[in-house]
């Protein structure tokens, strides 16, 4: 386990609320009944992306779900960024000026350490790194969130999806109770989904992606959640996949992304999604509250047996 640096623990400072999260599977962040809320990358609206810092922020902010992605170093190591290339949210342009076009791929864990994951955010971040997946996994666990992982372009890491559940296992994440309550695994890939299934029918996974109604009970077969763009869905497609039961016998599940507005985030929870991934998770959280007391004194008022 690394010590995070200052930048990460001033992320932290967003708020206490980190040591009231719960262990189990209560959702922390609020909002409607039924709807999870994710932060996306950690808080990235208040925190370079997929650092320790975006982490700390989502649970100074009292969101108990965070998500990322995770990739492969050249010599083997899991790390956690976005972009197949570090040349967005790092300075790698500037410390290898020669490496271009800075793959992940084509750096060390020991070069990829050398770099600035924060400074491009704001300079209070100067300094935040790249984490290898243990470290983050320590963050959420620490703060006792739980977490949405994505694998990001796994057609070009042969075999990370075992890797992966092996640094799950060793870092204790595939126990009873983490693999019931507090972890997810998705992927853009079906075949990479599909892998993870298959070598831990027990994990909840998610496809991301919008397949066609027909195409529903094919994802079934591996896939927990069917989690798409917001913009590419409505309540009929909802209906539809909550239709459909998945792997485990229960119905499909919907988290869908990247929801920043509130009144996307109105919108989405009133198509009936199961969760709700985004880069302001307060923003949501506080838009399904503010729904919610509003609906209230209406239902109220039209007295017992109105939903």
């Amino acid at each position: 386990m690394r010590i995070r640096p200052v930048a990460a623990v001033a992320g932290a400072l967003v708020g206490l609320a980190a040591s009231l999260l719960p262990a189990g599977g209560a959702q922390a962040a609020g909002g409607r009944p039924g709807v999870e809320i994710v932060a996306h990358r950690g808080a990235s609206a208040y925190a370079p992306e997929n650092t320790l810092a975006a982490v700390d922020a989502a649970a100074g902010l009292g969101v108990a779900w965070v998500e990322n992605d995770v990739q492969r170093t050249k010599d083997g190591e899991l790390v956690v960024v976005h972009d197949t290339s570090l040349a967005r949210t790092t300075d790698a342009e500037q410390v290898f000026p020669d490496r271009a076009p800075w793959n992940v791929a084509d750096f060390t864990l020991a070069e990829i350490e050398k770099l600035d994951a924060g400074s491009w955010f704001g300079p209070k971040f100067a300094g935040e790194r790249v984490p290898t997946l243990e470290d983050y996994m320590d963050a959420v666990e620490d703060n006792g969130q739980k977490l949405l992982l994505e694998i990001k372009a796994p057609e070009l890491y042969p075999g990370i999806e075992r890797q992966i559940l092996k640094e799950l296992r060793e870092d204790g994440w595939l126990d009873r109770h983490h693999v019931k309550h507090r972890l997810i695994v998705q992927s853009f890939n079906a075949g990479s989904v599909k892998k993870v299934h298959s070598l831990r029918s027990d994990v909840k996974t998610g496809f991301l992606g919008t397949p066609a109604v027909a195409e529903l009970p094919k994802y079934a077969a591996f896939a927990d959640q069917i989690n798409p763009q917001y913009k590419s869905i409505d309540a009929g497609y909802v209906a539809s996949v909550h239709k459909v039961k998945g792997p485990h016998g229960r119905p499909l599940e919907v988290f869908t992304w990247t929801v920043d507005a509130a009144a996307d985030a109105v919108k989405a929870a009133g198509q009936g999604v199961n969760g709700i991934i985004s880069n302001k998770p307060d923003v949501v959280r506080d838009a399904l509250e503010g729904e919610d007391r509003q609906a209230g004194p209406a239902r109220a008022a039209a007295g017992p047996g109105v939903a």
